[in-house]
Order: structure tokens, then C-alpha cells, then sequence
């Protein structure tokens, strides 16, 4: 059976500022959900949220980009935002909504999208992993690490389903292009690119041909949206998200959770301009208010059987995870005692949409040429 998986997320209103959902927020998106379930458009969903990110997690055979899931999922946004949001006058009310006409899909109008079509296996694990306070290229340190790191993923070792390794998507986002690069042969090309997340992040990860896989089906995916390029300024961060499947011929559900043990360093947290600790933590805890972050990642994991949600089960809500949070708030210590000095503020060049420029524009006059 041919299902696809998809996650939709907009931040339309935090509570209070950018630190976390509204609960009427999330029961009027169950409802909504609830009733296209019901008339047969969805096989099953899942609502939840990543900090001030409402989250649609949804399975269906319509497709990537159908029109009539993204239409929900809008039409969920827009009306949360008018009959909940701006009502209770939820801090920057609607904010990913920055496009008033819906286009067939949500594309350029500012929520969040990462979907995969794929042929269900008998024993079909999935991982959607949903981040706050940080950019899409935030995943590339993670994905690299599940597909291409035999120091994290020994099947690529070990497993000969796994031993050919993958093929990396990777997107320029300034540029608007894409190349298609295979690992490990041009693992070293592909670190030089993905190592600049800012512009070179991975949209998806594909099997190579003769494995397990059908080739042409993607096993992970991420979003890749950039709200400053919508909206021409910063507006909020990006605060991607990901779908990764495990097991069978895959990385094992171990591994594709490993590269989170380790807090690497991300851009975004207050304002989008800072660099600090991904924290791996529970959906309970994925409420960041310390200087509105350290910048937080959550993972819901689902068995899916004939498109249905078995689950979620809160991976990242695991004890194992303790030592990583404590390092990660060490680690936000250290960044955090810059305080306005780089490397914690993000470099002049990535600070171009931010709110900076408005501050250095009433200096401009004031600089005379040196002699």
C-alpha cells in the first residue's frame, strides 16, 4: 500500500510570546482533522506542537502536494487564527500566514511542509521529528549522521541492506537549486556543501538502486521553507521539520535517533539571531524560555499499519536523554556569556533579515572616510 506521510506546521500564535500553543488552539485543529477523517480525505492524524509551532501530522493517498490536504491544513491555520488566535490575542497572531490567497498548496505562503509517498512495508517505523527556535539546515548535522556516519549508524557497516549507502538530495536555498550526490563516494563533497547550513541544506535522502527500497521513494525528508525569503524580512525562524522511516533495510530506530545525543550547535534562537544548543527533550518540555530558547527538537515515532497511526510514542522523552540536556544547558551557558559578541550573535551576513540592519542604518551618516 502506496500512504503518504505528511507534516504541516505554522506558528499563528504563541502563549505567551514565543514560548508554546494554546490549548484551544489544539483541540480546534483535532476537530478539524477529526472531520476530514471522518469524510475518508485523511487515514488518520496527529496533532501536537514543537514550542509556538502547531503541528499537523497527517497520513492519506492523495500524494505530495495534493491540494485538498494542504487546502485542510490551511483552512485549519487561517480559521484558528481568526476565531482563537486573534481573539485571545495570541502574541504575532498568524504570523506563518503571510500570503492571503491559498495557490493549490502551501508552498511560498509560509507554514512548514515536509511529506514522503512510499510503499508501506509489513513493519513500517517512522520518526517525525519537529524543531523550534532554529532554521532547515539545522537537520543536515543529524541527517549526515543517520545515513552516512558508520561511527553512528553501524549498519552501514554491518547490514548489507545498508552497506551501499544513500543518495543525499541536497538543495541550495539562495540559489533555488538542487544536486543529487551519493554517499560514501562523495561523502567529502557533500560535508563541504552541507557544512554551510545557512545555504546548502539536505531536502531528502533516497535508497540507492539493487537495495531493500524502491529507489525512487524517499526515507527521509525535511522541510526547507525560509520565511524571510517570503516575507522579505525576518518574521520568526523557519523552525523546521522531518520525516525519517527506520528499520528494514534502513537505519535501525537507535541509530536514527543517535546524532541527537551529541547538542550541536545551530543558528537561530532569540530573534533568529543566535547561535546555541539543539536540545533534544519531550513534547511537555519543547517550551523554550530561557532568552526564548536553547533552540529544542522533539521526535514522535509511529508503527504504521495501512497508513493508521500506531502511536505516538515521545522518543526524546527518555531518561537516556538526561546527560545531552545537561550539556546542552552548559553548552547555552557558554554561548549565552558572549552576549551580544559573536560567535552567540549570528555573523553580519546572516544577520542581513534579521532586525539588525534597522539599527545600523541611523549610523550610516555618521562615518567619515579614515585618511
Amino acid at each position: 500500500m502506496k500512504v503518504t506521510f505528511s507534516i504541516i506546521k505554522a506558528d499563528i500564535g504563541g502563549w505567551p510570546g514565543h514560548c508554546n500553543v494554546h490549548p484551544d488552539l489544539m483541540e480546534y485543529a483535532t476537530k478539524k482533522l477529526g472531520e476530514a477523517k471522518e469524510s475518508n480525505l485523511l487515514i488518520d492524524f496527529c496533532v501536537t506542537h514543537c514550542g509556538d509551532d502547531l503541528q499537523l501530522i497527517m497520513t492519506h493517498t492523495k500524494g505530495i502536494d495534493s491540494t485538498e490536504v494542504h487546502q485542510l491544513a490551511w483552512n485549519t491555520f487561517k480559521e484558528a487564527t481568526e476565531k482563537i488566535s486573534k481573539p485571545l490575542q495570541l502574541y504575532g497572531a498568524g504570523q506563518d500566514l503571510l500570503k492571503d490567497a491559498f495557490s493549490g498548496n502551501v508552498k511560498g505562503l509560509g507554514p512548514g511542509c515536509a511529506e514522503m509517498e512510499f510503499t508501506e512495508r509489513k513493519g513500517e517505523p517512522v520518526v517525525a521529528f519537529m524543531m523550534d527556535k532554529t532554521e532547515p539546515g539545522a537537520f543536515n548535522f543529524p541527517i549526515f549522521k543517520m545515513f552516512a556516519d558508520p561511527f553512528n549508524t553501524a549498519g552501514l557497516v554491518i547490514d548489507p541492506s545498508n552497506h551501499n549507502g544513500y543518495v543525499f538530495e541536497v538543495w541550495d536555498i539562495l540559489e533555488h537549486k538542487h544536486v543529487m550526490m551519493n554517499s560514501p563516494e562523495e561523502m567529502y563533497d557533500i560535508l563541504a556543501l552541507i557544512g554551510a547550513p545557512g545555504r546548502y541544506v539536505v531536502k531528502r535522502v533516497y535508497p540507492k538502486a539493487g537495495g531493500k527500497l524502491p529507489e525512487k521513494e524517499a526515507v527521509a525528508v525535511i522541510s526547507t521553507d525560509k520565511l524571510y525569503e517570503i516575507a522579505g524580512q525576518y518574521v520568526g525562524k523557519d523552525d523546521p521539520a522531518g520525516v525519517v522511516r527506520a528499520q528494514s533495510g534502513l537505519p535501525a530506530l537507535g541509530e536514527v535517533l543517535e546524532p541527537f545525543a551529541f547538542p550541536y550547535a545551530v543558528a537561530g534562537w532569540m530573534r533568529g539571531s543566535h547561535h546555541g544548543p539543539m536540545m533534544p527533550c519531550a513534547v511537555e518540555d519543547s517550551t523554550p524560555t530561557r532568552f526564548d530558547g536553547p533552540p529544542r527538537v522533539i521526535a514522535l515515532g509511529f508503527q504504521l499499519a495501512q497508513g493508521r497511526l500506531v502511536g505516538p510514542c515521545d522518543l526524546f522523552k527518555d531518561k537516556s536523554y538526561d546527560y545531552t540536556r545537561m550539556k546542552a544547558l552548559e553548552i547555552a551557558d557558554y554561548f549565552r556569556r558572549h552576549g551580544p559578541f559573536e560567535p552567540h550573535r549570528l555573523s553580519l551576513d546572516e544577520m542581513e533579515y534579521t532586525t539588525l540592519p534597522n539599527v545600523l542604518k541611523k549610523l550610516q551618516n555618521r562615518f567619515v572616510k579614515v585618511e
